[in-house]
């Protein structure tokens, strides 16, 4: 009675065919309703915004697209979808029949004087010809959902590794376009310290003259050279940044260091944006930023693991069957087939707590793998709430240092006539040419810094990932 009792619902179980494991529901977390410094205005679709087009500077223009479809670490990406493609072939695979054939033949035969010679006199030989052929089928019957989940997993894991790809592109984007704001800088601070060398040469001939006419010192003039020779000491280390620069861009591109140095030396303006990012708010990197939906998908996959790793802790059910064939040439007979069909019944009794220990584990890296998604969120958010904090005060930066360049550069001026004039030193008009010299450098990194902050927030809002990404899959 109690065998009948527990057969009963348990036949009722699998002829339902039901799905064990828990149905995946998205996750969610709380966020503020708007970034810290932008409106709460939800911003469209900026995985296909050309953010870096903004800087109206058609070499880097074409280096971004040039390498999107040469990138190694993007093309790594992309020949793991391949594989991901393949494994959920794999897990689909065991949900359906397996049928396989098989075919042997032997031929076997003896020899020695003690064998009874054959009437026709064929001496002491012996030979035996054999064949057998065979068709075997199986089929396990998914009743509680094993190859269903498994390939909800895969398919999962196949929408991560496409997130990855975007991934990897939108790394790509931030490392070339500020490797090429790098070198712009490098060659502007190149150009800046041999327009000082100018002023600085300008200014010890000044000195030289004063000091024919007796109105200067030999002091004057030292610290003239002095000065004229520290700012050729500085090149070396701003052609070098350069070189470094443009040999990473080649990389980058998937072609040899020094590639491009050529196309690069001949000099342009440092990249500055010429437009305003709309930010968006924290909800919106959710649906844009591919690191957030890659660890979405991968928190799907587990989900869908724990399924598989409670459906082991059931009957399973397996049809099968086979046909075989044999004959032997030396027999009466001559040949003999047989068949076979039936169903097979495996049931877990005893395991040491192992498959039990399995849904344990499963549950817990699905649980792992959600506080991965919610840090991930979490980062995007200060990502972005530091990038814009960034370029808002960066920007100021640069307004109050072109006013200082300004500045100096009067100064300077005026130095000058008044050393001429001889109601001044040297020492105010070196003064005046550090000032100007150290003003100059420093709003030209203060304009890289500001690029690098442009970057940095489009990045953060998942700008640009999915550009290219028809063109590479085509190839």
């Amino acid at each position: 009675m109690n065998f009948t009792r527990t057969l009963f619902p348990l036949s009722m179980l699998l002829l339902s065919g039901c799905v064990v494991g828990p149905d995946y529901q998205k996750p969610d977390t709380a966020l503020p309703v708007k970034f810290s410094e932008s409106k709460a205005a939800s911003a469209e679709n900026v995985t296909l915004n050309p953010w870096w087009e903004s800087f109206r500077d058609r070499r880097l223009n074409d280096l971004v697209y040039q390498g999107l479809a040469e990138n190694l670490t993007v093309r790594q990406a992309m020949e793991r979808i391949e594989a991901a493609e393949a494994n959920v072939i794999v897990a689909g695979a065991g949900s359906l029949p397996s049928i396989g054939a098989s075919a042997a033949g032997s031929v076997s035969g003896q020899d020695g004087s003690y064998l009874r010679r054959s009437p026709g006199g064929g001496g002491g030989h012996s030979e035996s010809k054999s064949m057998n052929a065979g068709l075997s089928a199986s089929w396990l019957l998914d009743f509680f959902g094993q190859y269903r989940r498994s390939k909800e997993a895969a398919n999962a894991s196949l929408d991560a590794a496409y997130d990855d790809v975007n991934v990897a592109r939108l790394a790509y984007l931030s490392d070339l376009v500020s490797s090429y704001v790098n070198a712009r800088y490098y060659q502007e601070a190149l150009a800046l310290n041999r327009k000082n060398l100018q002023s600085r040469r300008e200014t010890l001939k000044l000195t030289n003259e004063i000091k024919e006419a007796g109105a200067a010192s030999s002091l004057d003039v030292l610290q003239s050279e002095g000065l004229v020779n520290q700012t050729l000491a500085d090149l070396p280390a701003l052609e070098t940044g350069f070189h470094q620069s443009a040999n990473h861009i080649a990389t980058l591109l998937g072609v040899p260091a020094s590639t491009i140095t050529s196309s690069l030396i001949k000099g342009s303006a440092q990249p500055m944006p010429r437009y305003a990012t709309r930010t968006g708010i924290p909800a919106d990197l959710i649906r844009n930023r591919p690191d957030i939906r890659a660890a979405e998908r991968r928190l799907h996959a587990l989900t869908a693991q724990i399924g598989v790793a409670e459906s082991q802790l059931y009957p399973s059910i397996e049809l099968g069957g086979s046909i075989g064939v044999a004959r032997n040439f030396n027999a009466v007979t001559g040949s003999l087939s047989s068949w076979s069909f039936g169903p097979s019944l495996s049931l877990p009794i005893f395991n040491g707590g192992a498959l039990k220990a399995q849904v344990k584990i499963a549950r817990s890296e699905a649980e792992q793998q959600y506080l991965t998604w919610k840090s991930t969120v979490l980062n995007a958010v200060e990502e972005v709430e530091n990038a814009q904090t960034a370029l808002i005060r960066d920007g100021q930066t640069v307004a109050a240092l072109r006013k200082v360049v300004q500045s100096y550069e009067q100064t300077l001026n005026l130095a000058r006539e008044s050393y001429r004039g001889g109601a001044s030193t040297i020492l105010d008009v070196l003064d005046a040419e550090r000032n100007v010299a150290s003003a100059r450098l420093s709003l030209a990194a203060a304009i890289r810094q500001l690029a690098r902050d442009y970057v940095a927030l489009n990045v953060a809002i998942g700008g640009g990932s999915e550009i290219g990404a028809t063109t590479i899959a085509s190839k």
